[in-house]
């Protein structure tokens, strides 16, 4: 992993507590699995049909057989099962998953996610994310703060197209984390050494300062 992106996966699995049954999206999230505490009795959920999956096995222990949500190989915690699409699904819609943890490409201070598409670009489909938004109990999305031009990803209104509108509890990025509340987006935490100006600096969407803002 990049300094940026180990950063926010190392915050972002402070968001898991012992006992839940969490959904990795693809992508960045699917780095959590190895960062949750061994002590955790965490069931890790995929769309594809698993509910028990373990870290990412070593090389050369790869089972083709085994894969998340991302096509990526995976291992198998102790009691996991494996089950269709359907059932995997049945889970999600029916608000037995804790917690979702989804990568974002945009979020808006209204907490509206973009995450599945950019127009004319190739894609594999949308996936699970338009079910895990509405379906899991709490929705944390991480992603890096600004694109690689430089802008802000964390927008006054998404300009992709959306996976959800108002469905996003907490966002983490590289620089801070913000909570959705019905009185707006707020700052409530800032990283390690970033000042609540250069966060401003970096942030199109409008939000406010927590008066106990961690850092």
């Amino acid at each position: 992993m990049g300094d940026v992106r180990q950063l926010i996966v190392q915050r972002a699995v402070k968001e898991i507590q012992d006992g839940m049954n969490v959904n990795l999206g693809i992508g960045m999230p699917t780095l959590i699995a190895n960062e949750i505490p061994a002590d955790f009795h965490v069931m890790l959920q995929s769309e594809n049909g698993l509910l028990g999956i373990g870290p990412f096995p070593l090389e050369g222990q790869e089972d083709p057989d085994l894969i998340n949500a991302g096509k990526e190989t995976v291992t198998e915690a102790t009691g996991a099962s494996f089950f269709d699409s359907a059932e995997s699904f049945a889970m999600i819609r029916g608000g037995h998953i804790d917690l979702a943890i989804l990568g974002g490409m945009e979020v808006s201070e209204a907490g509206d996610l973009a995450n599945w598409m950019i127009p004319g670009k190739m894609v594999k489909g949308m996936g699970g994310a338009m079910d895990l938004v509405v379906g899991a109990k709490r929705v944390v999305v991480i992603m890096e703060h600004v694109n690689k031009h430089g802008e802000s990803k964390v927008k006054q209104s998404c300009t992709l197209p959306l996976t959800g509108q108002g469905v996003v509890h907490r966002l983490i990025t590289e620089l801070a984390v913000f909570d959705f509340t019905p009185a707006g987006m707020v700052l409530v935490e800032t990283q390690s050494g970033v000042t609540v100006e250069h966060v401003k600096q970096n942030t199109e969407a409008s939000f406010r300062v927590a008066d106990h803002l961690l850092s």
